[in-house]
């Protein structure tokens, strides 16, 4: 968040490294009452929790690798890259051309001093998984990249991973994008072939991988949230078309395919990126009174909490606003859901000063966990504040769908805190409240704390009141 004559830190680099996925607060139980937005689907999939990762009976790679070990690492890549064209030789029938499987496999250890140059680049110390345009071929660093998949977000990342990369193949061979393409089209368009496998995968049609929609999903988009593009700074504005895009970005394409089809990831286009935009920050602005670049991190304090809450009343317009309180207090009709918690019986919210700041302070991958500041526990704030909000327009608090309809009243005040006024959503605020909303879920929560089953189904929810109102919001999940 930027605060007018607030002073700002500097933006922090990406790392794909270890991940926290630590569950606070209870899962709702209950029937689901919306038809499309269910509590307890993904997609239209049962959200259940559940093994995931490479089937026992999963049959031996097919494909020979160049320059691999043949150790278990390439072993799985390959099993992956067979699985992945097997989805699509049985769904590239919507686009154009025909389907050719990619005919060179090849793996490199980036640890290794003497790893080979691939598609005209050296290798050594360059984690990562490319396709190659030139030579038509695909590859994978099994020393670092790989391995670091599979250890803190499952076999099936790495299969995402690879099916991402896989995409790109897919766009030449259908024609959807050529050297005038901005790379931002193409990335999101093999996330969201990727989020078409990941679907395939989980409703059990592959012969090689299987997938629980709860955890096991929830971990594969935590991977992609660590492949997003560093936070942009005013001189990087060249990197809205032609960067990999924002956590935000990248979950919203592979939702796209997930729930789709890849007709629907071959529609992605620069329009389409940008109206999902609209007017949400997309790079850090000059501070006009350091005369640096701006950072989106403000302090956590009293006074900041407070200036939210009249943020949020001047955008909600309650009749009866929630006061805020910094005292444990007791509530008659609801159980506590720190750090914020809404009673009720006596619209106040409730704020663990501490624990708050905690949850706000500025970390990422390299602390251990997922993009993580301000905006982690203001919009946990927020959220509280639009459970009060619910209160008095006469709806339930207390169910699954009442988690889903904080998340979306939730995401419609922060859009409309990208505009200028006294607290603006900065850049990376976005990104850090779709990180918790998969790690901890509390913004997506109900009034006793307790969350739904899925990740993938708290972040719709938010998206929904990205780009709605609070009447869409009581209307697609009552």
């Amino acid at each position: 968040m930027r605060q007018r004559s607030t002073a700002l830190k500097t933006s922090m680099a990406l790392a794909f490294a270890a991940l926290l996925l630590a569950g606070c607060g209870g899962v709702t139980q209950g029937q689901a009452v919306s038809p499309v937005y269910d509590p307890f689907r993904v997609g239209g999939l049962p959200a259940e929790d559940g093994d995931s990762g490479v089937r026992d009976d999963a049959p031996d790679p097919q494909r020979e690798v160049e320059f691999t070990d043949d150790g278990p690492i390439d072993r799985m890549a390959a099993q992956a890259v067979d699985d992945v064209e097997e989805y699509w030789q049985e769904n590239y029938g919507d686009l154009d051309g025909s389907f050719q499987p990619i005919e060179i496999l090849q793996s490199w250890d980036a640890n290794d001093p003497s790893s080979p140059e691939i598609c005209g680049m050296e290798t050594y110390d360059v984690p990562n998984a490319l396709y190659c345009i030139p030579d038509e071929s695909m590859a994978w660093d099994r020393g670092v990249l790989v391995p670091t998949g599979m250890k803190y977000f499952g076999d099936v990342s790495v299969a995402a991973l690879l099916g991402h990369e896989y995409g790109h193949a897919v766009q030449h061979m259908a024609n959807l994008v050529d050297r005038s393409t901005p790379t931002v089209v193409s990335e999101q368009q093999a996330d969201c072939f990727a989020g078409s496998y990941i679907r395939w995968v989980a409703e059990g049609k592959s012969p090689r991988f299987k997938l629980s929609t709860g955890d096991g999903l929830n971990h594969v988009l935590a991977a992609a949230i660590t492949l997003r593009d560093p936070i942009l700074e005013p001189g990087d504005a060249e990197m809205l078309e032609e960067g990999h895009g924002t956590a935000l970005d990248r979950v919203s394409a592979f939702q796209i395919g997930f729930s789709g089809s890849p007709s629907d990831c071959a529609a992605i286009d620069m329009d389409d990126i940008e109206q999902r935009r609209g007017d949400l920050p997309m790079a850090l602005p000059y501070d006009s009174s350091t005369g640096g670049v701006a950072s989106g991190d403000m302090e956590i304090t009293e006074e900041s909490l407070q200036l939210l809450m009249d943020v949020l009343g001047t955008i909600y317009q309650p009749n009866d606003p929630p006061t805020l309180s910094f005292n444990e207090e007791e509530c008659a009709d609801a159980t506590p859901s720190p750090p914020a918690s809404y009673c009720p019986a006596t619209n106040t919210i409730s704020v663990d000063l501490s624990a708050m700041q905690e949850l706000g302070e500025p970390a990422s991958e390299q602390n251990n966990v997922l993009i993580q500041g301000d905006n982690t526990a203001l919009s946990v704030l927020t959220s509280r504040y639009a459970l009060a909000v619910q209160h008095e327009r006469g709806e339930s608090l207390d169910t699954p769908t009442a988690a889903l309809r904080t998340a979306c009243l939730t995401g419609v005040a922060q859009a409309a805190m990208s505009q200028e006024g006294d607290l603006t959503l900065s850049a990376g605020d976005l990104d850090e409240a779709v990180a918790g909303l998969l790690t901890n879920g509390l913004v997506a929560s109900n009034v006793n704390g307790d969350t739904v089953p899925a990740g993938f189904t708290r972040i719709v929810a938010y998206r929904s009141g990205l780009s709605g109102d609070e009447d869409l919001c009581s209307a697609r999940f009552k």
